[in-house]
């Protein structure tokens, strides 16, 4: 069977090369690569990605072989149904290896037409090595790398302003875009590149933040065999995602004109202020996430979609997301739906497994990080606590205990956390003092919390009464009487 090649996809098309890209992971071209290839084929961006590995090189030698074409099978829910589809995305032009073709990455440089840099390069890539040198070829950091391409740049058209870069990093770290021009200048003056460089950065060149969404597990080694033989050729870099995607841009609407990704309908916002949907992203699909997670476990689910199609415990996150955590979220209220109900669509997604053991690792802090600010927000609001969000921190603690009935639960946590709760357990012996004395120990557990939680009115007490029901009921009941008279029976 032939390997995917130009030979295989009928009206190619080529396309000026607009877009450098630090990266050649499956997020990248799952999310933003298959963004290209929509709107060129929709006629709404005419322009091609050329793409460098930030270590290594095999990636890009089997991009080359490949002809830069790869298929993209999304596989999820769409518009309530369960859709698998797939095409061949077209948009990346070639791939430069950095360690043999450093003179192509600097012609790169001085291409007109060029417009774009996107990165995914880890959290850990946006990140400061003082080794660095403008003489090497390449640097060894991927912003050291950008800074010499940059300085290319502003050699070869003479600091001219309008020849600056619109830079769009996708690594998963708040305020990407500023952090990675703050390592960019301090390699100009490392490197003592001069004030009219400096100059050009702040007035030529626009550094945006950005939050990716979108879940691509990559090469499906499982399922490669049947998938191939659908295809009817092979694909050394097939790449599997959900069907769901959100990109939010920070950064001046004129981006909106020369990456029209609305025009080509997706869902890619440039908006002047990304912290809200960071916080929309973080309270509701991870909070929801780490806050279902010991509920559904303890009541004998495994699965993120196994918990949502169960009618107890999938209620139990509907009631979650709706009545605590939406409440606490200042966005229009149609915003705030239409993103709940895409996060419900995703967890229920029938072709991903997502185990909610892979989710439990290192749940306390998760839950700090995701759901105390919700619990803390909705009682400052309302005066009240949200029943849900108490309930799933005391079936944390529960999970803490480490038993799931008679079956072990391999907890995966700091070793001071783990030591807590075995030490608190320990001296459980069935009373509901006991337990108060359990809770009251992890509320104030300040290293993690950074606050004492037992000041919070009615928490202590409240958990203590859960976590007490859950020990003595079981989680079947226990969750249900929390859900009244709605449970299912």
């Amino acid at each position: 069977m032939e390997h995917l090649n130009n030979s295989l996809v009928k009206n190619l098309k080529k396309y000026p090369e607009k877009v450098l890209q630090f990266g050649e992971g499956n997020l990248l071209r799952g999310f933003v690569d298959w963004q290209i290839d929509v709107m060129n084929k929709k006629g709404n961006f005419n322009g091609s990605v050329v793409v460098v590995q930030p270590r290594g090189q095999e990636k890009i030698e089997k991009l080359n072989e490949q002809d830069g074409l790869y298929t993209l099978y999304l596989q999820g829910m769409k518009e309530g149904k369960a859709v698998q589809e797939h095409s061949i995305i077209t948009s990346i032009s070639r791939g430069i290896n950095l360690f043999n073709e450093y003179d192509q990455y600097l012609e790169l440089a001085t291409n007109p037409e060029l417009r774009f840099i996107f990165s995914n390069t880890t959290e850990a890539g946006i990140a400061f090595d003082e080794n660095d040198r403008l003489e090497d070829c390449p640097q060894k950091s991927f912003p050291g790398k950008l800074t010499a391409f940059l300085y290319q740049r502003y050699n070869a058209f003479q600091g001219d302003k309008d020849k600056g870069l619109i830079i769009i990093p996708c690594e998963l770290i708040e305020r990407n875009g500023e952090k990675l021009k703050e390592i960019v200048l301090k390699y100009a003056e490392l490197w003592y590149l001069g004030d009219e460089f400096v100059a050009w950065i702040h007035e030529g060149n626009t550094f945006c933040n950005s939050l990716v969404d979108r879940i691509v597990p990559g090469y499906p080694r499982d399922t490669i065999e049947e998938i191939t033989e659908e295809l009817g050729y092979k694909d050394n870099l097939l790449v599997v995602g959900e069907q769901y995607h959100l990109w939010v841009i920070e950064g001046p609407q004129s981006i909106r004109e020369e990456f029209p990704a609305h025009l080509a309908g997706l869902n890619t916002l440039v908006v002047d202020d990304l912290t809200p949907y960071r916080t929309i992203k973080v309270r509701i699909l991870n909070g929801a996430h780490t806050a279902m997670t010991p509920v559904s476990y303890l009541y004998g689910i495994n699965t993120v979609a196994q918990a949502i199609e169960d009618g107890v415990t999938g209620q139990f996150v509907k009631e979650l997301i709706y009545d605590e955590i939406i409440p606490t979220l200042d966005l229009p209220m149609e915003e705030l739906h239409s993103f709940a109900e895409a996060v419900l669509d995703r967890f229920r997604n029938p072709f991903m497994q997502h185990f909610l053991l892979s989710i439990s690792l290192n749940s306390m802090s998760k839950f700090k990080t995701r759901d105390l600010p919700t619990l803390l927000e909705y009682y400052n609001r309302k005066r009240e606590l949200p029943k849900k969000l108490v309930f799933s921190l005391a079936a944390l603690i529960s999970f803490y205990k480490g038993k799931r009935g008679e079956e072990e639960i391999h907890l995966a946590d700091d070793q001071d956390v783990l030591n807590l709760f075995e030490v608190q357990w320990s001296q459980y012996n069935g009373t509901i003092d006991s337990v108060k004395d359990i809770v009251s120990s992890v509320l104030g557990y300040e290293k993690v919390w950074e606050m004492d939680l037992n000041q919070v009115p009615g928490l202590t007490a409240a958990i203590t009464n859960d976590l007490f029901n859950i020990e003595t009921k079981g989680m079947k009941k226990a969750v249900k009487s929390i859900l009244g008279q709605k449970a299912a029976n």
